[in-house]
């Protein structure tokens, strides 16, 4: 009743263009949704529905034809498992390094006591824009003994210069330097300091990293691309690729019992189940971390 009555309270306050301004943006913003958030749903239903339905076009917004045997072919299948597992890995250990290289970084960059701290990041920001290429990095790992290896996966991106960027300006900015300075006065070390005092407080941001770096790995293919040979280390989304873009289905289908039109179709349905399960982690990951990503990206990227 008192959320009631104060939407009441402001419309009172609001003009006729006020309201037909309030009334146009949600018509956009749901029509956004709308269009954002259907593909996706539709690719849920299709995955739940008979491949013959959705070959028809009967599908639109609920299953018809209910059916989970592509999601049973899916889990069945040794390539996407072990690719699961390998993501899982390459995403655990490469965020954990991303976390550590960036905190770091940034804090020694958020000190104003740092001489020449704005001349680093100078020189950090210029690779932001100019690179050596891929070639000449194909090269560096190669020559450092990564190639095919699990480093290959964590090792080439270990930080961002972007990320370093956002999480420095959350540290001038959000926390105070009297705290700081209290902290050396009671004896803390720079390192004390960190641990201790800065970090509990920056949660916001150490969420937000989380979320960009975490992301960034789970999605991550091109690296493996180049890097990786052995199959029994490609990540998910390499496995992905070879579904979708190269169409190898073969490998969940029963190649013996099924005619040719039968295994398009179950070639079709098998590609809605592989996307669902690939993005339903992050998809899991997001609604812990939404607080504080928002926050953290409004302090951490408007100020400064």
């Amino acid at each position: 009743m008192v959320k009631v009555e104060k939407l009441r309270q402001n419309r009172i306050g609001q003009t006729k263009g006020d309201q037909m301004f309030s009334v146009l943006n949600y018509l956009i913003l749901s029509m956004t949704l709308l269009i954002v958030l259907y593909p996706l749903v539709f690719v849920l239903i299709a995955s739940l529905s008979s491949p013959e339905t959705v070959i028809r076009g009967e599908v639109w917004i609920w299953p018809k034809g209910f059916n989970l045997d592509a999601y049973s072919r899916v889990f069945q299948n040794k390539d996407i498992m072990s690719g699961y597992l390998n993501t899982i890995m390459y995403t655990i250990a490469g965020t954990a390094i991303n976390l550590v290289m960036t905190v770091l970084a940034a804090y020694p960059l958020s000190r104003k006591d740092l001489k020449g701290r704005n001349v680093i990041v100078m020189f950090m920001m210029f690779t932001m824009f100019f690179s050596g290429g891929l070639i000449p990095t194909y090269m560096i790992i190669k020559n450092m003994g990564l190639i095919n290896t699990f480093w290959a996966m964590v090792i080439p991106n270990a930080v961002s210069v972007f990320n370093i960027i956002i999480m420095r300006t959350f540290f001038q900015h959000t926390i105070p330097n009297e705290v700081q300075e209290a902290a050396v006065m009671d004896g803390c070390s720079n390192m004390n300091i960190l641990v201790r005092v800065v970090l509990p407080l920056s949660m916001p941001i150490i969420a937000v990293m989380i979320l960009f770096y975490g992301v960034g790995h789970w999605n991550a293919y091109f690296n493996a691309l180049i890097y990786l040979s052995d199959r029994d280390k490609y990540p998910l989304q390499l496995i992905l690729r070879e579904i979708l873009v190269q169409n190898q289905t073969q490998d969940m289908m029963d190649l013996n019992s099924e005619s040719s039109s039968q295994q398009a179709l179950v070639a079709a349905s098998i590609k809605y189940a592989v996307i669902i399960v690939t993005n339903v982690p992050v998809l899991l990951l997001y609604p812990f971390l939404q607080k504080y990503f928002v926050k953290g990206v409004m302090v951490g990227a408007i100020k400064g």
